[in-house]
């Protein structure tokens, strides 16, 4: 090369890492693992939403948490929001396995909290009667 700027520039980019995607969008250091919420577990008690407000947020539809920032709190703060929930429906998950892990929440139907699924078995017993 014969202009000094492009070897510099060449040079200086030999130096950079190479870009994931799954860095950071604000800096800091890269996490090696994704939060993820289960959703199908996910009972609406919003435990998690307070201790890493920056993090998991309730979803207003349906009433459940969701995992809306990788980079919203610490590792510690996530952490301690994970071990806070009652069910156990937050995990750390490799990056790559969040894309199958929203299509497999994706083909399921959820309802919001409260109503009963359709797959839910029937009441099978007959309902007492008041006999006078």
């Amino acid at each position: 090369m014969k202009d000094p700027a492009a070897a510099a520039y060449a040079a200086s980019s030999l130096d950079q890492p190479a870009v994931s995607g799954c860095e950071p969008v604000l800096g800091g250091a890269l996490r090696e693992r994704a939060v993820w919420v289960d959703e199908a577990v996910c009972i609406g008690c919003r435990y998690c939403a307070h201790v890493a407000t920056n993090t998991f947020a309730i979803e207003p539809n349906l009433g459940r948490s969701r995992a809306i920032r990788q980079d919203g709190d610490s590792s510690e703060r996530i952490q301690e929001a994970i071990e806070t929930c009652p069910v156990d429906c937050i995990h750390w998950v490799q990056f790559d396995e969040l894309p199958a892990l929203r299509r497999q929440l994706d083909a399921q139907e959820l309802l919001p909290l409260g109503l009963p699924s359709p797959a839910r078995p029937r009441r099978q017993l007959p309902r007492a009667t008041s006999s006078d």
